[in-house]
């Protein structure tokens, strides 16, 4: 469900043509999100976007083209409708909290003894069955860091 701050909350295939731009059949495994559109359009029509617009917007053009050779952003910031905040770095991602930040799902009860929060490694578990938020402190405070500094610049996005 879109609501909530897991995976399958947010994952979805993203499908593109453009020919003569976009090689057919390709693919890519960039992690993108519905605000780059903004920015992507406005290198496409090589309009300015002002300074204060669109500030979590990346321009996905380099991966549609096939001319991405590293991530195109350092790392994205996912909110639940109840609040719950996630940020995705490379292969890591943390939830601020425990459960689904929507629904209140019966097959997911956290104990006393549950970390405050939730770490996947999403490569190797995209199903965010293994919390290995205990045995990855250095992981939780990098992102958690990371997040409070996007959370308090007000954009994730370097600003020109």
């Amino acid at each position: 469900k879109k609501r909530d701050i897991w995976e399958g909350g947010h994952r979805i295939p993203f499908i593109a043509r453009w020919p003569g731009m976009i090689e057919a059949g390709a693919t890519n495994r960039q992690t993108i999100c519905l605000t780059d559109l903004t920015a992507t359009a406005a290198e496409i029509s090589n309009a300015e976007l002002p300074k204060n617009a669109a500030e979590d917007s990346y321009s996905i053009l380099p991966a549609l083209t096939g001319d991405a050779k590293t991530p195109i952003r350092e790392a994205t910031v996912h909110h639940s409708s109840n609040g719950v905040f996630s940020i995705r770095k490379g292969n890591w991602k943390l939830i601020v909290g425990r459960g689904s930040g929507s629904n209140n799902y019966k097959d997911w009860k956290p104990t006393t003894n549950s970390p405050s929060g939730q770490l996947y490694n999403i490569a190797a578990d995209i199903s965010e069955k293994e919390n290995v938020y205990s045995d990855h402190p250095a992981t939780v405070t990098e992102l958690t860091e990371l997040l409070e500094r996007y959370k308090k610049q007000g954009y994730s996005r370097p600003m020109q």
